[in-house]
């Protein structure tokens, strides 16, 4: 159900337009704006640490992160023999940071009780002359909630792309330190004081990046991305929050998502910083437009898929 704001009868919501959706005791909401999630509930448990509707997003809570996510340094990438010059939206580092759809209005174009798909049509425009086509689809079932993105470049040139999404899960602890993490990553991307990965990949065996095995968070700082995930047998990696209760909340990706970014929240507000603990897919690593890593370079009419989703259990 589409809940607009009514036209003349006061300030519209900063992110627009709410989409809820809903199945059995599970409640989420999708905004016009940027199409993110901003809250997801399984009964009285909030499985995310979102915001209110009359509330502007901040720390990117529930962002969709398209045509990149994290950081591209100086805001600066060659293409194809072009450079290229984004808006610094990230000035206190100089960097451009998570791309360019977050902010714009999107289109719902499919509606049900429990699904919702929204569409959007990148422009081109400075530093990013390309047209690209998203449609995010928001499914709620018995097994939680999943997110399924096709990306389509509508240009007469190739495009580089990347995807990532950026929702912080809860256990309902009032803080994140009280709950245990597990994060299948076998290595991590080091990078240099800006948050720009310096091109060496470490393994995590012996650092405090550890938590193939599952182990308190504690009063450990993370703004991290992790590799090399470890995947089931169907293709998916899963990273899971515990708190003491036995409640725990998964955030699993599909193989179109070989990279995690795993942040404690620290740099937030105080209200909420370690409150939820962010875990974003990205399909890239940070810098990849700069770096290649992981970049996809979509030829024209070429679409590409991802899927990603949260489940939360009671043990």
């Amino acid at each position: 159900m589409i809940k607009p704001y009514p036209a003349g009868r006061g300030p519209v919501p900063p992110s627009g337009d709410q989409i809820e959706l809903e199945w059995g005791d599970q409640k989420a909401v999708v905004t016009e704006v940027g199409a993110g999630l901003r809250s997801y509930a399984r009964g009285a448990q909030s499985v995310l640490d979102g915001y209110e509707v009359g509330d502007m997003c901040t720390g990117g809570r529930g962002q969709v992160l398209m045509p990149w996510p994290n950081r591209i340094a100086h805001g600066r990438f060659r293409f194809e023999g072009t450079e290229h010059q984004l808006p610094l939206t990230e000035p206190e580092r100089g960097h451009a940071i998570h791309g360019l759809v977050r902010w714009v209005t999107w289109r719902v174009v499919e509606q049900e009780r429990q699904r919702a798909v929204l569409e959007c049509l990148l422009r081109p425009q400075p530093g990013y002359p390309f047209t690209l086509e998203v449609a995010i689809e928001y499914q709620l079932s018995d097994a939680g909630l999943a997110v399924h993105t096709s990306v389509t470049n509508r240009s007469e040139s190739d495009l580089p792309f990347g995807a990532g999404f950026h929702p912080y899960i809860t256990v309902g602890t009032e803080r994140i330190d009280e709950a245990t993490l597990t994060v299948p990553a076998a290595s991590w991307l080091e990078t240099d004081d800006r948050g720009i990965p310096t091109g060496t990949k470490m393994p995590v065996d012996g650092s405090s990046y550890d938590f193939r095995a599952p182990r308190p968070i504690g009063t450990a700082v993370l703004d991290i991305c992790l590799i090399d995930l470890e995947r089931d047998e169907n293709g998916l990696a899963h990273v899971t929050l515990q708190g003491p209760d036995r409640y725990a909340t998964t955030v699993w990706m599909d193989d179109a998502f070989p990279y995690v970014m795993v942040f404690t929240g620290d740099t937030l507000a105080a209200a909420r910083a370690r409150r939820g603990l962010a875990v974003e897919p990205m399909t890239c690593a940070p810098d990849a437009f700069r770096s290649g890593d992981g970049r996809w370079i979509l030829a024209p009419g070429e679409t590409k898929r991802s899927a990603w989703g949260i489940a939360s259990s009671s043990r």
